[in-house]
């Protein structure tokens, strides 16, 4: 990869990741019931612009850069789920990436495809590795605890990715014609 090829990669990536970062921290001001809904579709929208717009290896370190930081700047999840968030964001950027970008139909056909897989792809990593592993076995929570990390990671995430997909769908014409004109 030549260098300005690696420092564009570099630059946006960083925008990607400063991004949902910011994202994260800002709708922490949203009233609790629309914050999961708020923050999660905007995250799943970024992430699937990265991988789009950006290709996979920009869109899987976003996925995986991302859910650190927030944990680090103390706007995302308790650490031992953040594997979890990591294997789920992982799995939207992958199938969107393989599905996304083909040829098989039209481009909205394709995107709301890549869209519907991608976003259960995510929802059953989410549901399998933290409702069904972390919260019973890794993690020592009240019941009450339980039921509410069990509750958000099951299907507002399958939502949210569902949510994300339709706003990247909505977008990604604007986005591509600018991207365009800008190399013309």
């Amino acid at each position: 990869m030549n260098i300005r090829k690696r420092t564009l990669w570099i630059t946006t990536t960083a925008v990607f990741t400063a991004l949902l970062i910011a994202v994260q921290a800002a709708t922490a001001l949203v009233p609790p019931p629309f914050r999961q809904f708020v923050t999660g579709t905007l995250v799943n929208l970024l992430l699937i612009l990265s991988v789009l717009t950006c290709g996979p290896s920009s869109g899987l370190t976003v996925a995986v850069v991302s859910p650190i930081f927030a944990h680090m700047f103390g706007i995302g999840p308790i650490l031992p789920i953040v594997p979890f968030i990591i294997a789920g964001n992982a799995a939207l950027v992958s199938i969107w990436h393989g599905i996304g970008g083909r040829k098989f139909a039209g481009a909205f056909v394709v995107r709301a495809t890549a869209a519907a897989a991608a976003a259960v792809g995510k929802f059953f990593v989410l549901y399998v590795g933290v409702v069904m592993i972390a919260v019973p076995v890794l993690l020592d929570l009240s019941e009450q605890q339980a039921s509410v990390l069990s509750g958000m990671f099951s299907v507002p995430q399958l939502f949210t990715a569902l949510a994300g997909g339709a706003v990247a769908i909505a977008v990604l014409p604007v986005v591509e014609k600018a991207r365009s004109a800008k190399s013309a």
